[in-house]
């Protein structure tokens, strides 16, 4: 009887610490989401309003704004990522005392917090005595740019900041993952007359793909809900031009006190992600 009793009491522990952080909080969350609660006008929740908060979210302009900005900055961030972790990969694959010194040093920016990569941006692009201002002041065109004062630019550096904290830990990834491609299908080709060009086109990014997808997946989830350097970085600013998601929620709960619309935009956001968390658990399990 203890045996048959003995899986269950080895997960228990682990399935309590997940209710009590997650799973607990989620279903509060949404259920704040359907009640009018102004954390600065009461310690309790107020009254049931439906779908209210989930029509006002579909009707706020700024919504919207902090929905397009976490599209765009999802995007160029998960396409930079993963095209330059491939090129890194090409580039370290193969061995050499050099290759292995960088494959070390990779570890770390993705070491680094969130949090502290966008402070140090933040410090770098500074207009006065930023070590970005100092190098590109020397490039035509580049001189008397405030960086993070100017939309276009604040978004350029919150994307390069993102890809420069994961671009590294993706680039190991994707080197694990061309280990695992069979060299002899490799060498068989270019026995048959095969350039370097088609035997990676034909044989190796067919072998890669799972792999490289499986980082787009994840790098999406994990840009969907960037919030970090956002604050630290930007602050949303200037004005809303880089807001996401992530942050517009901690700026409605936590500047205006309104926890019943930031419940519900919060959940506009777990929509997609928990999408593409299913996603990725069946390309990971798909042969379990």
């Amino acid at each position: 009887m203890r045996e048959k009793y003995l899986k269950y009491s080895l997960v228990l522990p682990a399935a309590v610490v997940v209710f009590a952080t997650a799973i607990y909080p989620l279903l509060r969350s949404l259920w704040i989401s359907f009640h009018e609660w102004r954390l600065n006008r009461s310690s309790e929740i107020g009254g049931y309003v439906g779908w209210e908060n989930y029509q006002w979210a579909f009707e706020d302009e700024d919504f919207y704004n902090a929905l397009w900005v976490t599209a765009n900055f999802t995007f160029w961030s998960v396409l930079l990522t993963v095209l330059i972790a491939m090129g890194m990969a090409l580039l370290l694959i193969k061995g050499g005392w050099f290759r292995t010194s960088v494959r070390t040093l990779l570890v770390l920016p993705f070491a680094m917090s969130p949090a502290l990569v966008g402070v140090s941006w933040r410090f770098m692009f500074n207009p006065e005595f930023g070590l970005f201002e100092a190098m590109l002041g020397w490039v035509p065109g580049m001189q008397d740019i405030v960086w993070l004062a100017d939309p276009f630019w604040a978004m350029v550096v919150l994307i390069a900041s993102d890809v420069w904290n994961w671009a590294p830990f993706f680039a190991m990834m994707y080197i694990g993952g061309m280990g695992s491609i069979p060299v002899e299908a490799q060498e068989a080709a270019r026995i048959d007359g095969s350039s370097e060009w088609q035997v990676f086109r034909d044989i190796t990014l067919p072998l890669w793909m799972p792999v490289i997808t499986i980082g787009i997946v994840l790098k999406t989830i994990f840009s969907l809900k960037m919030f970090d350097q956002v604050y630290m970085l930007t602050n949303g600013g200037p004005g809303n031009s880089t807001q996401t998601l992530a942050h517009f929620i901690y700026f409605n709960c936590f500047k205006y006190y309104d926890m019943g619309y930031a419940s519900a935009v919060s959940y506009v956001l777990v929509v997609p992600m928990v999408i593409l968390a299913f996603v990725y658990v069946r390309m990971v399990f798909k042969d379990v």
